[in-house]
């Protein structure tokens, strides 16, 4: 076998020469690999390379952010256009990282399980507001190859080794050894591909030999990529579809073709479908161009779409990029006690969108145990009955962010609400032991002398509710013992004794008198028995006397009857016993039992206590707010159940919620309670529990809604604005940090200077910035400050940095003239005049007017000063209140003076003796004097208006016209002419016009009117169609029809042809023409009325043609219908 040339190339360094071929030419400034030169944001960049099918691949980018002020941005592209970040997933990968001793980013992609589609050029841009950098790379997919043995004579070797025949065979022996060659002098370096690419497809085998390439398949596709196959030219199209699409989910996108033809008909595909036009779909036809445009894109328009045009079709794909979906309302932690139920819950950006709930780094699914729950943006996870292993840290991802939130689970703790208690029975009578416990799921087993107790004929045991019981039936001596009941899963045991009483009958001669065996020594105090509310209270008195002695029970002076009821007696030979089923408050009091006989009496007292869990405290209200607290107190409940408060538990939920979180789990003994971890600026409410040894009470009133917040900062720029004998007036400007809370006012406080006794200047906040402070004494330094209110309390103070001295300033009188009283003021007639003219001076200034320098008695006329300003008021002006005001302020020998020029107008007279002093032409000339009253003010124009004498309609021939005389135009022939003229002023027109005493005559001349000769318009025109026939698709056995519309004069004669061929008076087809809208009706086509169909229209001026094709389909049920009938 010959022996090849150059050494066998691997697979790397044949990519890398197909990568060096394949980019050399497009980009002069590219380096081998296919990357951009680097233009110093790069640091490392990706590189070509070359991937089996079914392989990871990974390319890595570093980026230099040490001279950048803000993050850069990466995007990785395929192609020119295609954002890979929009195909993220099991795929695709990317992976992120930040160094921050060298401030270097570190980008990876990861391809996993490489396909053939992955293959391609690559592009990956870094951004950082006005810096770009960007790079290209290759990646090649080579198919799986089978390994080929080294030696071609291993295919042949025999497996085995115990006989010749079994043997390898091997004839390494007859191969006669080679003398090794001189290695031959390096060669330049030949570029195969070019070789390759002018080469036979005969040749490749051989120059593949000659350099070494070994992968003949791999060699074959390179090639076929390299080859520029020219488009072929389309019929149809212009300018097709681009290639792909992309565009954001919820945005709008553009497909855009052009045609040769532009009334060519066009059909849009979706995923091979036709689209309709509607609100989602437009399509629009400008000239030869054809738009598809899709509105509001969702993942559903992620698709391919075709343009059909004829036979011809045109591709593309659209690929929708979804946002990231961001939480919004992040994971609160949960504080629960064991086998409470928990949940995580959480708000994203987007309604449907796909969340992961992890702990520990494992992904939790839906179980038995757990439960997960989508409701539109809001996502939660819930666990039934938490245990100390759910304790840990929870997380919820999605696509744009995370949150965490972390569980506390603690172990929760058995209360015994009524224990069991020592029993004293006889033979064959019951004995009964019975327990509570404040959890209702506990179980647990009962113990005798150490041994479990089974149930059986005589022994007993349920379990109800909260409530255990052991009943033993017809007691027997070896029933004695002590019992003792054990809760399952808690550190805990409940014990009491059985005796059994042997009963002696012993004959006495001899009476005895009546005996009360009464003990209570097991409740605590003698002769007091404690119950809880709503148990059952059993008491039995064992009694002796001979005869047997009669049993007496009474509360206070009531006898309690032997009747069946809810507090009754029960007597039996030697025992009484006094029961209350479901004790209640009524029944706690003193108890007395009375037993008499022949021989004697006995008596016994004792006390029943009712005990409860305790009413629920009172008026829970809120003391003080900080930035993230809030102090709560309230009163005790006022019935604490008959046994000590122990202390209170606290819950708080947010206003409007119906959520309460638990603020502690151990008791708090105080009456007042720093609520923390709360969020400034929200509501919330608080509720109070009672507990006693009895249990928890009801929760108490919610508390009024109250908001975590902290006082303001203290209020700025605190200065003395006007100061007098008594009082100072102050100005300042809000806190510059103001928070949730607002402002609900301000304290102003003064103090005598070098003293500590502040003194507050007002009781309730003010709401403005200004407040003037009276009282003060005469004479005094003092210092002022400033303090901002809100419900948080009082802010930092804002103190005046100088002392004030009270006393009054003297200030030179002065008038602070308005601006547009400065010159004369003007008002039309009926007007209102309020004119406020402020001034300064102190003490108070005397303020006089006058008018035209006498005093200002006219009562029209109003007056107001104040402290500050004087104010003159005339209700509807007239022309006699125009003249000069003059005011004047004095203090002493102080004096200031201002004149105000007021002029009041009105509407002027009308002119004067107007005469039409000429008439020439076309034209009369006339002339008048201005009016009489001018309404006091200047003339500003004249308004001039004619009438003939046939039709007495005024027409305005002027306005505005400043001189009194004028020409009037343009006036008919033969007509005879009044004029009447209007005077104005700034008020307007006068009311009354003044008419011209003369008229103007119109004299005719002879004059004569050439009427144009009339040219009749030429109306003929050949056939022309205006609208055109359109290809259709019917279905077979339903009627239709296809119209046109033509233009001709004369009338053309219409011809209606299917496949060239006239179509005479078939009745199936019916033909109609009104006005030019030409109709063929087509009644059952079947498929052999399918084919071309033509309208030819024809006229003495020529004639004109349009076509269309009418296809018939077949339903695909008609079709087996009738082949079954076969």
């Amino acid at each position: 076998m010959p022996e090849a040339k150059k050494p066998e190339a691997e697979p790397e360094e044949i990519a890398a020469k197909t990568d060096k071929a394949a980019a050399a030419p497009a980009d002069k400034e590219t380096v081998p690999g296919g990357q951009s030169e680097l233009t110093g944001l790069f640091v490392e960049r990706p590189e070509s390379t070359t991937v089996i099918k079914g392989k990871n691949v990974t390319f890595v980018a570093k980026v230099d952010s040490s001279d950048l002020l803000r993050k850069p941005n990466m995007k990785w592209l395929k192609g020119k256009w295609l954002d890979l970040g929009s195909k993220a997933g099991k795929h695709v990968q990317f992976k992120e990282a930040y160094d921050r001793n060298s401030k270097v980013y570190t980008y990876e992609m990861s391809i996993i399980k490489v396909v053939e589609g992955d293959a391609g050029g690559y592009r990956c841009e870094v951004t950082s507001k006005d810096k770009c950098d960007s790079c290209t790379f290759e990646v090649t997919v080579e198919a799986v190859q089978e390994e080929q043995p080294a030696n071609i004579l291993d295919a042949f070797k025999r497996s085995g080794d115990a006989g010749e025949d079994a043997g390898d065979l091997d004839f390494s022996a007859l191969l006669k050894k080679r003398e090794k060659k001189a290695r031959d002098e390096p060669k330049e370096d030949v570029d195969v591909w070019e070789i390759l690419k002018d080469a036979k497809p005969c040749d490749y085998e051989k120059i593949a030999f000659d350099y070494g390439i070994t992968d003949l398949r791999g060699l074959l596709k390179r090639l076929k990529k390299m080859k520029k196959v020219e488009p072929k030219k389309s019929d149809a199209f212009l300018k097709k579809l681009e290639q792909c699409y992309s565009v954001d989910k919820g945005k709008r996108t553009q497909m855009h073709v052009e045609l040769h033809d532009p009334n060519v008909q066009v059909k849009w595909l979706k995923n091979g479908v036709e689209i309709k036009p509607s609100a989602k779909y437009v399509f629009e036809c400008v000239g030869n161009k054809r738009t598809l445009t899709i509105n509001k894109c969702n993942l559903s328009d992620d698709a391919a779409y075709e343009c059909v045009v004829g036979e011809e079709k045109s591709f593309t794909e659209v690929f929708v990029k979804e946002p990231p979906v961001t939480i919004t309302k992040l994971l609160d932690d949960v504080h629960v006690v064991v086998g409470e139920k928990v949940e995580f819950e959480c708000e994203v950006s987007e309604e449907g969108a796909n969340v992961k709930w992890m702990k520990d780094g494992v992904e939790l699914t839906k179980d038995g145990k757990i439960r997960i729950k989508k409701d539109g943006k809001k996502h939660t996870l819930v666990i039934n009955e938490a245990t100390i292993e759910d304790i840990g840290m929870y997380y919820v991802y999605t696509n744009g962010g995370e949150s965490k939130g972390e569980l506390e689970v603690e172990a929760k703790e058995l209360e015994v609400l009524q224990s069991i208690a020592d029993l004293s029975v006889k033979a064959c009578e019951q004995a009964m032991f019975k327990c509570e416990v404040s959890d209702e799921k506990v179980v647990g087993k009962w113990f005798k002398d150490g041994v479990e107790v089974k149930p059986g004929n005589r022994i007993k045991m349920s379990h109800i509710g909260r409530i255990h019981k052991l009943t033993i039936d017809d007691v027997k001596p070896q029933d004695e013992g002590n019992y003792t009941f054990v809760p399952e899963g808690y550190a805990l045991s409940l014990s009491a004794k059985l005796n059994f009483i042997e009963i002696k009958i012993e004959y006495v001669p001899r009476q005895d008198p009546p005996k009360i065996h009464l003990d209570t020594s097991s409740t605590g105090s003698k002769n007091t028995i404690v119950v809880v509310a709503g148990n059952k209270l059993r008491l039995d008195v064992e009694i002796t006397g001979e005869p047997v002695p009669t049993v007496c029970w009474m509360k206070g002076d009531t006898v309690i009857s032997e009747a069946e009821g809810r507090v009754r007696v029960e007597t039996r030979t030697t025992l009484s016993s006094f029961v209350i089923e479901g004790a209640e408050r009524p029944d706690e009091g003193q108890y007395s039992i009375i037993v008499t006989n022949p021989a004697g009496e006995d008596r016994a007292e004792l006390t029943v206590k009712i005990v409860d869990v305790p009413n629920p405290p009172e008026n829970v209200r809120c003391m003080g707010v900080g930035e993230d607290t809030a102090t709560i107190t309230w009163d005790p409940p006022k019935f604490d159940g008959g046994a000590p408060i122990k202390g209170y538990l606290m819950e708080r939920k947010k206003q409007g919620s119906s959520r309460w979180t638990k603020l502690n789990f151990e008791v708090f003994e105080s009456t007042t309670y720093e609520a923390k971890k709360m969020i400034e600026g929200v509501f919330y409410e608080m509720r109070v529990f009672a507990v006693n040894g009895i249990g928890i009470s009801q929760p108490s009133g919610n508390s009024k809604p109250f908001m975590p917040i902290a006082p303001t900062s203290e209020p700025t720029r605190l200065t003395v604005e006007d100061v007098t004998d008594s009082t100072c007036a102050l100005k300042w400007r809000p806190p510059e940090r103001v928070g949730a809370g607002g402002v609900d006012g301000y304290i102003i406080e003064w103090c005598k200077e070098g003293e500590d006794n502040w003194v507050a200047a007002n009781k309730e906040p003010v709401d403005k910035n200004t407040y003037r402070v009276k009282g003060l004494p005469t004479g005094e330094k003092l210092l002022f400050r400033v303090v901002a209110m809100n419900i948080a309390g009082r802010s930092p103070p804002c103190t005046m940095k100088q002392s004030v001295t009270i006393r009054e300033i003297m200030e030179y009188p002065k008038i602070r003239l308005p601006r547009q009283l400065r010159t004369k003021f003007i008002r039309k007639v009926g007007e209102k005049i309020n004119l406020v003219i402020p001034f300064q001076g102190k003490p108070r200034p005397v303020v006089n007017w006058l008018k035209d320098g006498e005093p200002l008695e006219n009562k029209s006329v109003g007056i107001r000063t104040s402290d500050f300003d004087t104010i003159l008021f005339i209700r509807s002006a007239e022309r006699d209140h125009s003249g000069t005001y003059t005011l004047s302020v004095q203090i002493d020998n102080m004096q200031d003076k201002a004149d105000i020029h007021i002029q009041i107008v009105d509407k002027p007279g009308p002119p004067i003796n107007v005469m039409v002093t000429d008439v020439w032409g076309f034209n009369a000339a006339l002339e008048w004097k201005p009016p009489k009253d001018t309404g006091n003010t200047d003339i500003t124009g004249y308004t001039i208006q004619k009438a003939d004498k046939k039709t007495q309609g005024w027409f305005t021939v002027y306005e505005h016209n400043r001189r009194p005389s004028c020409t009037a135009s343009d006036l008919v022939m033969g007509n005879e002419y009044s004029f009447r003229v209007f005077s104005e002023n700034i008020c307007g027109l006068s009311d009354e016009v003044a008419f011209s005493k003369n008229t103007a005559i119109i004299g005719k001349t002879d004059l004569e009117y050439n009427k144009p000769a009339f040219k009749e318009r030429d109306m003929s025109s050949s056939p022309k169609f205006t609208a055109p026939l359109v290809d259709r698709v019917v279905v077979a056995g339903y009627s239709t029809a296809i119209s046109c519309a033509v233009r001709a004069y004369p009338k053309a004669k219409i011809v209606w042809m299917k496949n060239k061929m006239i179509i005479g008076e078939d009745p199936k087809f019916l033909m109609q023409n009104n006005q030019g809208v030409l109709t063929l009706n087509i009644r059952k086509p079947s498929q052999f009325d399918g084919g071309k169909y033509s309208c030819k229209a024809i006229n003495d001026l020529g004639e004109d043609e349009v076509e269309c094709r009418l296809e018939v389909r077949v339903l695909k049920e008609k079709k087996e219908g009738d082949e079954e009938k076969k």
